[in-house]
This record gives structure tokens, sequence and C-alpha cells, in this order.
């Protein structure tokens, strides 16, 4: 496991290891609960043990950050941006340390462990910027003698809860916007990732943040995260994962009515008009897919392509797909394992329900013999719409695909769904991405590309895709309270 974790700093920062293995609270680290092994994905060993902590750590993190939110909130902006720039050096520092214990932890392709550290930090570089630009906003008066302002200020203590898919950045959406806004915040990692998390608490520590400001505990979703939402002091909660578990959450904070952020499932749908550049589209619709190995909310999971140009696509998809190596995530495959036998059992599932109702298997269809929890690259072709595939989120290396004849029928099927996060279009009409951009109910569209996210812009869904937006001078006003000021001068 040493090779696999050799995630010491470099000499010129001290030689500080990055695997943290208790809980971050109150700017100490402290032990509490049982023990838990972390495993590695992609062989099924244990990395290590780490410390899941107990509701009375819980209860303890949320006194801390209340203690510390005032004092916190009552900073200069410029102070709280100044330690937000410091936490951004030194993960940038860190870089390639933070890159491995992401592949060693979640299983994730090196170069994309790696680009998934510079998305991290960009949401601190971002909001390290944003502190110092929330202002107050004047109103034009309606009121003889009267003044009046609109003030942001911070919602107070926030709970964060992030996913295993993406275990840095996630935590960095939340935490920057929260922590920039003047918010402190408690943090609960994946059961499965933990490590990333704890490692950015110790390089947060490193960078001077108050004790009490960022709290990271590990364990049990149930031990930790339902105290926090029965807690009055916690003003807010910002939750990515499921749909499931977010409506959830939803539940048990309506008694003490929370604020709520929540970044859940999505199904999106790649669409191929007969005029798109087909290349283009397939290269796109590889990415889209593909990456971190079909477990993300924005994955390409229903691929429409105009029946002019369907048997062509499907032709250059599936050699495309055949291309893809497939392997542990420190050799840099372009598909790495899932995260659990859970999801390549749903894999398996959906493969057997798709070929019962008609659809053909154009590669794959199977576990991969790197290891257990390795799935072949998928391409089923001409899904019929009653195929699972076809309504539930997939999570995995399966590329379902359908043909379609005319652009209302499209927008019917893709539109067909309980999700609203992100579609893709490909398409060379200016009239028709007008559209299509109108037409398509969801909170992101993607028009001939794929990569579309960042900290400038506004990530979020619609319907059961979730509340509210990450990034962006949103996302921090989504930690903030409009207060309505009216002075009299006469």
């Amino acid at each position: 496991m040493q090779s696999t974790l050799d995630i010491m700093t470099s000499a010129e920062h001290d030689q500080t290891c990055l695997i943290r293995t208790k809980g971050y609270i109150n700017g100490n680290w402290k032990q509490s609960g049982h023990m838990m092994l972390v495993t590695d994905p992609a062989t099924g060993e244990g990395i290590t043990s780490v410390h899941a902590m107990d509701a009375q750590a819980s209860c303890d993190a949320v006194t801390a950050a209340q203690t510390a939110f005032r004092p916190w909130a009552n900073l200069l902006p410029q102070e709280r941006s100044l330690i937000l720039k410091t936490w951004h050096e030194k993960i940038v520092e860190n870089h390639e340390a933070l890159a491995q214990i992401m592949v060693a932890e979640q299983g994730k392709p090196l170069s994309e462990a790696r680009g998934e550290i510079d998305y991290a930090a960009s949401f601190v570089e971002f909001y390290a910027e944003e502190a110092k630009r929330s202002n107050v906003e004047g109103v034009v008066s309606h009121k003889k003698n009267a003044e009046m302002e609109l003030w942001r200020e911070p919602i107070g203590v926030v709970a964060l809860v992030t996913p295993w898919n993406f275990p840095s950045a996630m935590l960095t959406r939340k935490a920057a916007a929260a922590l920039a806004a003047g918010c402190t915040v408690v943090a609960h990692p994946s059961i499965e990732t933990p490590l990333s998390a704890l490692a950015l608490a110790q390089l947060a520590h490193d960078a001077g943040f108050p004790a009490g400001v960022f709290n990271v505990l590990a364990g049990d979703a149930a031990t930790i995260v339902t105290p926090w939402c029965e807690d009055t002091r916690v003003r807010a909660i910002s939750f990515t994962g499921s749909t499931e578990v977010g409506r959830l959450i939803y539940r048990q904070s309506a008694q003490t009515v929370k604020h709520l952020v929540l970044e859940l499932g999505g199904h999106a749908p790649f669409i191929v008009f007969s005029d798109a550049d087909l290349d283009r589209a397939v290269t796109e619709a590889i990415s889209a897919k593909f990456a971190t190995s079909g477990q993300d909310c924005l994955a390409a999971n229903r691929i429409f392509v105009a029946r002019e140009i369907y048997d062509a696509f499907c032709k250059k998809f599936v050699a495309a797909t055949r291309k893809l190596t497939v392997g542990a995530g420190k050799n840099d495959p372009d598909i790495g394992p899932l995260m659990h036998e859970r999801l390549v059992q749903k894999q398996e599932a959906q493969v057997a329900d798709a070929l019962a109702k008609g659809a053909k298997l154009a590669l794959g269809g199977k576990r991969h013999a790197a290891g257990p929890l390795f799935f072949e690259p998928t391409v089923l072709i001409d899904v019929p719409h009653d195929a699972v595939i076809v309504s539930e989120e997939t999570f995995g290396p399966i590329a379902a695909i359908l043909p379609f004849d005319t652009e209302e029928e499209v927008i019917a099927r893709a539109n067909e769904t309980e999700y609203g996060l992100v579609a893709y279009v490909h398409t060379q009409s200016p009239r028709r991405i007008y559209r299509m951009s109108k037409a398509l109910e969801f909170g992101m569209v993607a028009i001939n590309r794929t990569s579309i996210t960042g900290a400038p812009i506004p990530f979020g869904g619609v319907k059961q895709s979730g509340l509210g937006r990450e990034g962006a001078r949103h996302g921090l006003e989504e930690f903030t309270e409009l207060k309505y000021v009216c002075r009299d001068w006469s």
C-alpha cells in the first residue's frame, strides 16, 4: 500500500503527512466512536482506519462552530479573504498528495484526480475574492423621509454533506462559499471517502482558520448528520448526493425550518441532431458518458440521435468506446473501478433489463477482468423506451443510445424525467439552439460541448435534481439572509 499512498508533502513543505484519521473539531484532532476501514476500490485492500465520530462529537462540532460564528462573521471581508487565499495556496502546494489520496480511496484515474484538485482549488480561489464583494444594496425609497438598504448577512452555522464521487471539489465548492459569506462550517464526507476531506481540514488548519470555523467529521451519516438536521443552531444544510437521501434530509430538516441547498441526481439527455458535427458529437458523448467511470450526476444517461445519422453515430461511438482503457486509477486508465458492489450489480441489472426488452448489446455488458468492482465500458443500442436505464440514473459506464425522428419528439422524451440537472445538445442551427435551450427543462444546457462547469457559474438543477445553486455569487448568497433596513432621516 505504501506505493499507492506515497502522499507525504515535499521537503520544502515540512513533510507533513496529509493522512488524518481523527475528526477535526474546534481546531483539534479528536477521536471517538469506533474505527472504520477505508479501502481501495481497485484492489479491495485496506488503506487505513479512521474514527467514526459519535453523536456527542456531532454536537460538539456544532457548539464549536456556533461559538466561532460571530467572531468569524465580524472579521473584515478582507481578513476572511486572506485566510481563504492561504488555504488555496496550501491546496496548490499539496496538489499531488491530494490527488494520490483521492486515487487510493475513490479509484478515480490519476489524471482525473489531478483535474479534480485543480477544480477544488478554483472554488477556494474564487470565493476568496468573492468574500469582498457582498455589498449593501440601495433601494429607491417609496416612503417620505426614509432611507432603505438591503444587507446580506451570514446565515450562521452551515452543515455540509459531501459525496464520494468528487470528495475534494464538492467540499471546497460548499465550504469556500459558506466561509466567504461569514458562516462557520461542520462537514461530513462520505463514509467511503473520508481521507480527502480530512486532508483538506489539515490544510485549512495550516492556513490559519480560527478554531471552530471549519470542522470535519467522518463516520455514519445517521449518527452525525441526523442530529444536525434537528439542531436549531444549524441554520443551513448543503447536501450533494442521491435524490432519495436528499428527500430524507428535506424531511428531517423541516421541523427546524432550515435553508437547504440540495444537489441531487441527474438523468442527462445527450441529443444529436442530423446537422451536428458527427465526429465532435461522438467525442463529446464519450466524455459526457464515461468521465469518472460514469459515476457523475452530469453523465449522459440517454443518448438520443437523429435517425438520419443514427447508424453512423453508433458505429463511431462503439469504435471510440472500444479504445477506452480499464484499470486501477494509479495507472491512469480511462475507466477505473466503481465505488462499491451495489453499483456493479446495478449495471448488471440495467443491462439485463434492456436486453430482455429488445435492446442490442454492441459492446461490453459484464464485469471486467481487472477486478470485482470493474465493469466493461458498455454500449446498448436501439434501447426501448420502457427499459429501466431510460428512466433511472445509471452511475456507471453504460451508454444507452436511442433514435429519434423529430425535434418535438426528442424534447418530450428528454423532459420525461423527474430529474432536471443538465442536458447536452449538438446541432449547428442557431434557431434550434435557441429553441432547445428554452424547451429543455434542465438547470443547465450545454451546446456542442461537455465541459461547462466551474467556479464562476451557478451549478444546479430543477425538479428533483435539487434546490439552490453552487458556484458563482449565487452560491455565496445561498448562505446569507437578506435583511431590509429602513431609516428615518427627518
